[in-house]
């Protein structure tokens, strides 16, 4: 049978609304997959950008951890540094004391006079020289030039050779000189210093770690002692 432009219309307007459903539905499937690929790759991002914020802030924290420990170092260094220089100080404060009483030596001329005897054989000894030039404190010269024939005669009875001694009348040793004596030989190619202060030099070089113990005690951390 012939359909009637009603039944076909009314085919048309049916098949209208079952392709508009379709679509529709499909539209809505479409969105709400779209939704869902939002909502993931949002969370995807906001998880990403979550992490880099926390490795941000460890690597600050961890920087300024680094820089409280290098700061906290410094300053420790600093305070070591700064009694290290105060205990110095305070070594040498007692050896610049030992120093100003050095000048109470040569106040007892007799004893004075031994110790000029040792000094200059000592010095001998060390030169094996025949022909030594003694420089002296210009007040010590009366006093050297009279010790010179027993230096000479102890020198031979230790080595069983002679040796000429004459004092240098044109170069003193220096006026702030504590005391002692200096030995040349060979044109003064040769020196030995065998001044008060010298020997002090020598002997407190030797002594300071018995020196900063007894001042300080000893160091637990310091395996030798010099």
């Amino acid at each position: 049978m012939a359909l009637s432009d009603a039944d076909v219309q009314k085919q048309i307007k049916h098949m209208m609304a079952f392709i508009e459903q379709e679509a529709n539905e499909k539209a809505e499937e479409i969105d709400a997959k779209a939704e869902e690929e939002f909502n993931i790759e949002k969370g995807r991002l906001v998880q990403q950008q979550r992490l880099k914020i926390m490795e941000y802030y460890e690597r600050k924290e961890k920087q300024v951890e680094l820089l409280k420990k290098i700061q906290s170092s410094n300053m420790l260094n600093q305070a070591r540094l700064r009694a290290l220089k105060v205990r110095e100080d305070h070594v040498r404060n007692v050896l610049d004391e030992a120093r100003r009483r050095l000048g109470e030596v040569t106040r007892d001329r007799t004893k004075y006079s031994q110790i000029l005897e040792s000094l200059i054989l000592q010095g001998l000894l060390q030169l094996l020289e025949v022909n030594v030039t003694l420089r002296v404190r210009e007040v010590d010269q009366g006093l050297v030039q009279d010790i010179l024939p027993l230096v000479q005669s102890r020198y031979k009875d230790r080595t069983n050779k002679d040796v000429t001694l004459r004092i240098d009348s044109e170069s003193f040793l220096p006026p702030d000189t504590t005391g002692g004596i200096e030995l040349q030989a060979q044109n003064a190619r040769i020196k030995i210093g065998n001044t008060l202060e010298a020997r002090l030099e020598l002997i407190a070089q030797q002594l300071i770690p018995e020196i900063r113990g007894a001042l300080f005690g000893r160091n637990p951390n310091r395996k030798f002692a010099d």
